[in-house]
């Protein structure tokens, strides 16, 4: 069995987030503002740590939707908060998902995921897209109230599993948990979803691929 321990993020990683464009486009006209809203949550997330504090991510979420529709000068109803949490709670996993997680689970890899989502909200949203069958632990933020890519978070992955952190690879479609992995001596893989790409400084993830399936045979074959 491979030493190596495979730590997924799951939202954009393993759950798709283009599902919730949908709202977007009905609330704003415009589908692309799920991306001016997903940055701006990553922007909040990491601002909330770092000035200490913490609320959680679906908390988050909700506030920044809210800020959005400020900034655009539109008003949001319950029915529009109401739905989109829904959405957001019942993320559909990327089609390669689950193909890229069985090939790695039959070669035999030690799997569990970190997220920024609450313990609850991310066990629940891995059970209703069916992969949660896949690991063996999801590890939270909310764990350590610090969101990613706050080293605690990766340091506490490692000693709960009881690994040294060489041992651990992030598996993540965001160059900026991949930078705080890497940080903390983890190695870090690279999957560019749309809207994602790699960045050419800091510490970087020695496999990048534009799929799962890709990255986990490149896993695989480095094992």
């Amino acid at each position: 069995m491979p030493d190596q321990v495979l730590v997924f993020d799951v939202n954009e990683t393993l759950l798709d987030i283009e599902a919730v464009n949908p709202i977007f486009g009905r609330i704003f006209n415009d589908q692309q503002a799920m991306r001016q809203w997903f940055s701006e949550l990553i922007l909040y997330s990491q601002s909330l740590t770092l000035s200490g504090d913490y609320h959680p991510f679906g908390e988050l979420a909700v506030a920044v939707l809210r800020m959005v529709a400020d900034i655009r000068g539109m008003q949001l109803s319950e029915r529009d908060i109401a739905e989109f949490s829904q959405r957001m709670a019942t993320l559909p996993a990327h089609r390669d998902a689950a193909p890229a997680l069985e090939m790695l689970s039959a070669a035999g890899f030690h799997m569990v995921t970190l997220t920024n989502s609450s313990a609850e909200a991310g066990q629940q949203a891995l059970a209703q897209s069916g992969l949660d069958r896949f690991f063996a632990r999801q590890f939270s933020v909310e764990e350590v109230k610090r969101f990613k890519p706050a080293p605690e978070n990766y340091t506490h992955v490692a000693q709960v599993l009881g690994k040294e952190a060489r041992s651990l690879r992030l598996i993540a479609a965001h160059n900026w948990d991949v930078l705080g992995a890497i940080a903390c001596g983890w190695k870090g893989a690279l999957v560019t979803r749309p809207g994602n790409a790699a960045l050419s400084i800091g510490g970087q993830p020695d496999i990048v691929e534009k799929d799962l399936l890709a990255l986990a045979q490149r896993i695989i074959d480095m094992d």
